[in-house]
């Protein structure tokens, strides 16, 4: 399901109503670091074809161009939400790409927001941090408590460190969204004890504004995964509920 432009929709989006998405990587490939079990994006083998990153004048440029259209055809925009295919952040003017974004959104459509959905592996980079920390919603994923299970689970790129990330993302202090994919498959199952205690744990510590958890809603790469139902991920989540944390639930 790779998106074909490199300003796309809007399209409803279930955790951010009218998303109007911007994909930074390339228009017929998938660039990431991560290369997830249910991407719905596929495996980043069948996607890299294509290497070509758009530039930040380019995107401006779309961008702008379909704010103008939208805003004529009276278009209503939720949220501009980073969500191409693979790591927004892997692009090397993605700062700037943000300070733009942030420029058109507030002369085209100041009431919605800027969204970014990233797996936060470069969040300790000072420069993409400070970018995250301009929009809305970074929106930053974390799937599994150990770097022995996000293996099985999210596949990264050599050099992963989970500690690292938890500790990029401390330094947001809260101010952000935490993403989380619950799912089984053969070998990982986000209600067993060694992920669900552990991710609980990793959420007390880093007091995120808002925690969005979700399961597969679209086909997935890999083959023998199972959804949660709504009602299973409230179970699995209501200790933090009980605690006072905002929590978003999407089957």
């Amino acid at each position: 399901m790779l998106r074909e432009e490199t300003v796309f929709g809007p399209i409803h989006s279930r955790r951010l109503g009218s998303s109007l998405g911007i994909n930074l990587l390339p228009r017929q490939g998938k660039i990431c670091n991560f290369d997830c079990i249910y991407c719905e994006c596929g495996w980043n083998k069948d996607g890299r074809d294509d290497k070509v990153l758009p530039t930040a004048t380019q995107v401006r440029s779309a961008l702008e161009d379909k704010l103008a259209a939208c805003m004529l055809e009276g278009t209503p925009i939720d949220s501009i939400t980073f969500s191409g295919d693979g790591e927004p952040t892997l692009n090397p003017e993605f700062p700037r790409i943000i300070d733009d974004t942030l420029q058109l959104r507030d002369a085209y459509y100041p009431n919605a927001k800027v969204s970014v959905l990233s797996n936060a592996t470069r969040a300790h980079i000072p420069e993409v941090a400070a970018a995250l920390k301009k929009v809305d919603n970074p929106i930053l994923k974390i799937d599994a408590p150990t770097d022995e299970l996000v293996a099985r689970i999210n596949h990264p790129a050599p050099g992963y460190s989970l500690s690292r990330v938890v500790e990029a993302l401390r330094g947001f202090d809260g101010d952000f969204v935490l993403q989380t994919m619950f799912l089984r498959s053969p070998d990982f199952d986000s209600s067993s004890p060694e992920v669900l205690d552990g991710w609980i744990a990793i959420v007390r510590d880093l007091k995120p504004r808002r925690i969005m958890v979700y399961t597969i809603d679209r086909p997935t790469p890999a083959t023998g995964l199972e959804k949660f139902t709504v009602e299973q991920m409230r179970a699995l989540v209501q200790p933090l509920l009980d605690e006072g944390f905002k929590i978003d639930i999407k089957g």
